[in-house]
This record gives structure tokens, C-alpha cells and sequence, in this order.
């Protein structure tokens, strides 16, 4: 039973491929979806075969569809019918047999030999009951009957077919004998090799699949597939990658879909500035491409540039006011609650009251009680907006993830670590394994100074997401400030520098361990690259007790000033001034 079920789980995953020729066929569907009879022409229909498919959709209707399967089959193999042939397949994945539905695609594919369908059919059931090598062997057989134009496309989504497969480098073996062809046609080289190389990062070859991404980008330097799959690397290899990919968007060849997914992975990387460059090209050439305008938007308002900000989340709204897809409506309540941020900062609430009222009833209710609580906050009304986070109604498992970070940011920020130990302890129980729940409990055991279950639960999250610098720069950061294992916070940090080496606060982190370490001009020069790049009140602690230290003290009281301007209720400014004595 357990094997069955695996494998209709991973047929339903399969169903929903949308990539040119791996688009799923009309008439497989989940169980308990009822299955759509193919429409037969009555001139083929003899008394026999019709006895046989109403007999058949009646076994089905009265839920027996195994017998309804084997009555389907028999008349499609009788008949020769293609839509007989597919309704037997999905009336066999309705009932969760894999092995009857990988019977029928085969007796399909041999009564029909030349017929593409059944091919995908049978590709599809093979992959969902692990069967690899027999999968490759029909994946090979089925893209070489193509023609030339289709086989891009399908090439690009086998990594999708296969990403539910556990043992990665049989999946990759596989597909790589299955594209042999493929990688000798210059017109498939460069799809061939994008392929394999998202295989390979996904199997963790990383090394190889950077390597593959270059050689898929020289083939075909127009080619978008290589560049978006070199996007995805180039945190491995930042001094191959990023100078390709800078030069790949030079001049007005990129399509503004990919210059904004390299703007995408520049804020990923730590590097807005770079980021809004790519934006501010794109909207020169495309100035009616909506996104581009909320992502700008909002770079400038994380970068204080409020009036700029503003300007562009309102010709967002402006330019998308008609669209009604789910993209522009997400896209909208993002605008909407950035602009009542704004106003709310600008200690403008009744403003910011409106923005929040124009925000979509379909929106995330977890973002949008997070700023109604915030605009309470405001107002003195403390009782009312604790009431109103609690209260709100999770949809989803990630918007259950988003309540309990509110939750505890928001005790947090009332000095109250205890009640959000408790929240995410809770949520920790509901949703194990979640990283950004486990990273906010690290936050939350900090500020209780339960150091060694942080340190625990950090070293979990690396073992879990070992490509993610924030877990190595919150545990270095941690042992630096507590003046610890100096060597190895050294160690944790330049880790996190090298997966993110734009990142302010890394570079904060590494300042500060160098400080911590006695190399004062090192960490000074550091710290003051991360306070220019990002003006924060954190990093004016820690770049004022540089200058302090050094004897500077002129220039550390104006870079606190600054910090207090930024933001005057920063722990770490306060404890600092508090501990050296100065007051602003």
C-alpha cells in the first residue's frame, strides 16, 4: 500500500509539468477527480465496443475502477483507439496501480508504434516507479522522434521529470546516456547542456555543473537557459561566473525577463546597488514592464530613498490597475503595504491606514495584520494589535510559518524572549525541519543567553542548508561578540563572506571579529566599506567603538549620532553607548 501510494504521489507531480511537450494530457487525474470518457465517433463504433466502454464507465462510477480498467484496455487494444488507449491509463492511475498503468501504455505503445503519446506515458510511469534505467532508455527513444524544433523544449523539462527521484546520480547517469545525441546537434547542444548541468547542481556536483554552465553559454552565448542555470551557481563561483554573466547583460540583447532575474539573484547576493542598475536598464527599454518597477520600488525604500520609493510603487499600481491575475494582485498588496510603511514612517497614519485599506481580501492576511498591528502600534494601542496577530487565521503551511515569526519578532521587540520561545517552540513542533523557524529560534535563545542550544541548533541548520551564509555568520557573529573561539568565529564568517561577499552585515560581522581579534585598522577599513554600502544603526555600533578605541573619539560620537538617527531603539547602539560611557 505504502509503494502504491508513493507512486501515485508522484504521478499527480507529474501531471502538473507544464513545459512544452511534457504538458500533461487530458484525462489523467487524481483519484476521486472524475475522468473525462474520450469522445468516440459513432461510425467506428460497432454494438460490441460500445457495450464494452459503457460497461466500463459503469464499473468506474460505482467505484470499481480496476474492473472498469481491464474492460477499457480490452476494448482499446480490440480497437485501436488512441483516446480508448489514454482512458485506460488514467483509469489505472486513478485507482493507483502503477504497474496496471505501465501495462497499458505498453500495450499502447506497441499497437501504436509510431505514436508519440503513449512514449510520454510510459516515460512518466517509469520515473514514478524508479524504474531509471528503463525511463532513460524511453526517454532517449522518445526525444529522437521529435522533430528537431520540440526537442529544446522537452530537453529543458527533464530535470522537473526527475527531481522527485532519490538516487540524484542515477537520475543524472541516465539522462546524460538519454542526451548523448542531443549534446552531438548543434541545434540541442546548448538545452543538452543545461540540462545536465541543473542536474548536476541538484545532485550537489556543483564544481561540474559550473563547468557545464560555461560550456552551454559558449555554444550559445544568446542562449538564456545557460545564463539562468550560471544565475543559480554563481554563489560557488563568483570569479568564473559573474564576470560572464555581467557581460551576457551588456547592451540591450537580454529580454527583460532575465535582466530581472539577474537583478533577482544581485539583491540575493548582497548587491542592490548593482541590482537597481539592471532595473534602471530595464525600465529604459521596457518602461511598461510592470515588476521591474515594484522591485525598484522597493530597493529604494529599503535603501531610505522615500520619495523615490513612492513614486515608483505608485506607477506600479498605476500600470497594473486592470490586471487581475494572481501575480498582480500579490505584486499590488506588496506595493500597497510598502507604501503604507512609508506613510507610517513618515508619521502619516491616517494615509497609511488608507493604503492598508485598498489591499486585496485575497492578500497574505499574516503580512497584512502585521501592518494593521504596526499601525495600532503606533496609536498607544498595544492590547489591540498583540490581539490582532494572534487571532489571525493562518491558509497555508508558509503563512503558518509567517504568523509564528511575527509572533516572535513581536515579542522580541517588547523585550518579552520568553513568550517567543513559547511561540516558536510551538510552531517548531508543528512544522519541524522548517530552517527559517529554526533560524528565528536562534534569535530568540540569543536573547535568553541559552548559548549552547543556539550554537546546537545553528550547526543543525548548516548540516541542513550548507550553502546558506547566514547560518555561519549568526554563529561566528555570536561567538565573536561574546569574545569566544575567535579563531573559528574567524573561520565561520569568512565562510559566510565567501557565499555572500556583498552582504553588509557580514562584512559587519567580519569587522567585528576582526576587532575582537586585535586588528584594528583591518576592521575599521572593513567597517566602514559595510556602513557606506549600508547606512544601519547596528554597524554605527560597532564602527563608533572602532573609532573609539583608536582614539577617534570626534568621529565615533557623529556615527553614533547617525546610528540614533537611523534608528534609536537599537539594542546593540544603546548597549554600546551605555557601556563606553557616552551620551549623545
Amino acid at each position: 500500500m505504502m509503494a502504491d501510494m508513493k507512486f501515485w504521489h508522484k504521478v499527480v507531480a507529474f501531471s502538473c509539468l507544464h513545459a512544452g511537450a511534457w504538458a500533461q494530457a487530458p484525462g489523467v487525474q487524481p483519484s476521486g477527480v472524475p475522468v473525462s470518457a474520450p469522445t468516440i465517433a459513432n461510425s467506428a463504433l460497432d454494438g460490441q465496443l460500445f457495450y464494452e466502454i459503457v460497461l466500463s464507465e459503469l464499473y468506474v462510477r460505482g467505484g470499481e475502477n480496476g474492473t472498469g480498467y481491464a474492460i477499457m484496455l480490452d476494448a482499446a487494444r480490440r480497437s485501436g483507439d488512441a483516446g480508448l488507449f489514454e482512458r485506460a491509463v488514467g483509469l489505472a492511475l486513478a485507482s493507483r496501480s502503477g504497474e496496471a498503468a505501465l501495462q497499458a501504455a505498453r500495450t499502447w505503445k506497441r499497437e501504436q508504434p509510431q505514436a508519440q503519446e503513449p512514449e510520454r506515458y510510459l516515460l512518466q510511469i517509469l520515473v514514478a516507479l524508479n524504474r531509471i534505467e528503463e525511463a532513460g532508455t524511453s526517454l532517449k527513444s522518445w526525444l529522437q522522434r521529435l522533430p528537431l524544433a520540440e526537442q529544446s523544449p522537452a530537453i529543458a523539462s527533464i530535470p522537473r521529470l526527475f527531481e522527485r527521484v532519490s538516487d540524484k546520480p542515477l537520475a543524472l547517469s541516465t539522462v546524460r546516456a538519454a542526451l548523448e545525441p542531443a549534446l552531438q546537434q548543434p541545434q540541442t547542444r546548448a538545452a543538452a547542456l543545461t540540462t545536465l548541468g541543473r542536474m548536476q547542481r541538484d545532485s550537489g556536483q556543483t564544481t561540474q555543473a559550473v563547468e557545464t554552465a560555461i560550456q552551454a553559454h559558449q555554444h550559445d552565448p544568446k542562449a538564456q537557459g545557460p545564463l539562468i542555470l550560471a544565475m543559480s551557481l554563481v554563489q560557488y563561483a563568483r570569479e568564473e561566473l559573474k564576470p560572464l554573466l555581467d557581460a551576457a547583460m551588456q547592451g540591450d540583447a537580454p529580454s527583460v525577463e532575465l535582466r530581472m532575474s539577474y537583478a533577482r539573484m544581485l539583491i540575493s547576493q548582497g548587491a542592490p546597488q548593482e541590482a537597481l542598475r539592471q532595473l534602471k536598464l530595464s525600465l529604459e527599454k521596457f518602461p511598461a514592464f510592470a515588476p521591474a518597477w515594484l522591485v525598484s520600488g522597493l530597493l529604494h525604500m529599503d535603501n531610505r530613498q522615500s520619495d523615490l520609493a513612492q513614486t515608483e510603487l505608485k506607477h506600479y499600481l498605476t500600470l497594473t490597475e486592470a490586471d487581475v491575475s494572481q501575480g498582480a494582485l500579490a505584486g499590488r498588496s506588496e506595493a500597497l503595504m510598502a507604501l503604507a510603511q512609508l506613510a507610517q514612517q513618515a508619521g502619516n497614519l491616517v494615509q497609511a491606514d488608507a493604503w492598508l485599506q485598498q489591499i486585496s481580501p485575497v492578500a497574505d492576511p499574516i503580512k497584512v495584520a502585521s501592518q494593521r498591528a504596526a499601525l495600532l502600534m503606533k496609536q498607544e494601542r498595544v492590547v489591540e494589535a498583540q490581539q490582532l496577530l494572534e487571532q489571525v487565521m493562518p491558509q497555508t503551511e508558509q503563512q503558518s510559518i509567517d504568523k509564528a515569526l511575527t509572533l516572535s519578532r513581536w515579542w522580541r521587540e517588547r523585550q518579552r524572549p520568553q513568550q517567543a520561545y513559547n511561540v516558536m517552540q510551538t510552531a517548531m513542533q508543528d512544522l519541524p525541519g522548517q530552517p527559517e523557524l529554526m533560524s528565528e529560534m536562534t534569535i530568540v535563545l540569543d536573547a535568553l543567553q541559552r548559548h549552547d542550544e543556539m550554537e546546537h541548533l545553528l550547526r543543525q541548520l548548516i548540516a541542513l542548508q550548507p550553502q546558506d551564509p547566514q547560518a555561519y555568520n549568526m554563529l561566528g557573529y555570536s561567538l565573536a561578540d561574546r569574545n569566544m573561539r575567535l579563531p573559528e568565529a574567524l573561520q565561520l564568517i569568512e565562510k559566510a563572506v565567501q557565499l555572500a561577499p556583498k552582504d553588509p552585515f557580514i562584512q559587519d560581522s567580519l569587522g567585528w571579529v576582526q576587532f575582537r581579534l586585535g586588528r584594528l585598522q583591518q576592521a575599521l577599513l572593513i567597517l566602514q566599506a559595510a556602513y557606506t554600502q549600508r547606512p544601519d544603526a547596528e554597524i554605527a555600533a560597532h564602527l563608533g567603538e572602532v573609532l573609539w578605541v583608536l582614539g577617534e573619539k570626534d568621529r565615533a560620537a557623529r556615527v553614533w549620532r547617525e546610528g540614533l538617527l537611523l534608528n534609536p531603539e537599537n539594542a546593540t547602539l544603546r548597549q554600546t553607548l551605555s557601556r563606553l560611557g557616552y551620551t549623545p
